[in-house]
């Protein structure tokens, strides 16, 4: 009995390191290939500047997109294999998803409906466009003024000749 226990024991240590053998050396095959790519914010408006964080990445590179020109990828210092750009979207670009391509060490990867471009606000002047008060202003605010004493007036000359009664 003790003989077929410290078999089955060994048998499953056997199989537990064949299984985890693999795993170990799977992680270093992806050297200098991009293997994430990240954009913040993921919602921007035209003309905002997008920060985009590529993993795999260590030597930099560039990258890529419709809404805005080729942009270079700097490796971060203290974090390995990753490299980051900021592109400013283009105040031309169409509201929707955009894909991010990146070029790292010769080797690409694209990340489909990496961000989503917004409409920007159409603000207009709303009346700022004349300094001060236009003639029409001056001409009701004088006219509520005089109605304002005239008013006024009246109502004191009532009030000193109720008491005089």
């Amino acid at each position: 009995m003790r003989k077929s226990r410290a078999l089955a024991a060994a048998g499953a240590a056997v199989a537990v390191l064949g299984l985890a053998a693999p795993t170990a050396t799977a992680g270093g095959d992806h050297h200098d290939t991009p293997s994430n790519i990240v954009a913040l914010p993921s919602v921007i408006a035209r003309g905002g500047r997008l920060t985009v964080t590529v993993d795999g990445c260590p030597q930099g590179g560039t990258m890529t997109s419709d809404a805005f020109r080729t942009t270079h990828l700097t490796p971060v210092r203290g974090a390995n294999e990753t490299s980051r750009g900021t592109a400013t979207i283009d105040e031309e670009a169409r509201p929707g998803s955009y894909d991010i391509t990146v070029n790292c060490s010769g080797r690409r990867l694209t990340r489909p409906a990496a961000f989503t471009v917004i409409g920007g606000v159409r603000g207009g002047l709303g009346g700022s466009s004349t300094s001060g008060a236009t003639p029409a202003d001056m001409a009701i605010g004088g006219g509520l003024v005089t109605a304002a004493v005239a008013g006024g007036g009246l109502f004191w000359m009532r009030r000193r000749s109720e008491r005089r009664i």
